[in-house]
C-alpha cells in the first residue's frame, strides 16, 4: 500500500520578493509606466504597490480615470499573487476593448 500524501509546506511568503516579482510581471504586460507613487495607463494612474510589513498591498483602478475607484488586495501567499496578476491581465484586457 502506497501513502501518495505529500507532507511539505509551502515556502514562506517574503513580501519584498512578492512587490518584485509584481513589479516585473506589470513591466512584462508593456502597457502600463511606472511613475513615482504607482504604474500609470495614458496619464491615468491605475495601479498602487506597497509593501507593508509581511504582506504586500495592492490598489487597482476599477476603471481608469483621474480620481479611481480603488480595488484593494493583500497578498499573503503565492496563491494571492496569481490571482492578483490574473485580475491585472483580465482588467488591462478589458480597458483595451474599451478604448
Amino acid at each position: 500500500m502506497s501513502d501518495d500524501t505529500w507532507d511539505m509546506a509551502p515556502p514562506p511568503f517574503n513580501a519584498d520578493t512578492a512587490l518584485q516579482t509584481m513589479k516585473r510581471f506589470v513591466r512584462d504586460q508593456r502597457v502600463l509606466t511606472e511613475r513615482g507613487e504607482g504604474w500609470m495607463l495614458g496619464a491615468d494612474l491605475v495601479l498602487k504597490l506597497a509593501a507593508d510589513g509581511a504582506v504586500v498591498q495592492v490598489q487597482l483602478a476599477r476603471r481608469p480615470a483621474r480620481t479611481p475607484e480603488w480595488d484593494r488586495f493583500t497578498l499573503a501567499s503565492a496563491t494571492d499573487l496569481r490571482r492578483v496578476q490574473d485580475e491585472i491581465k483580465r482588467r488591462l484586457t478589458r480597458w483595451k476593448d474599451d478604448e
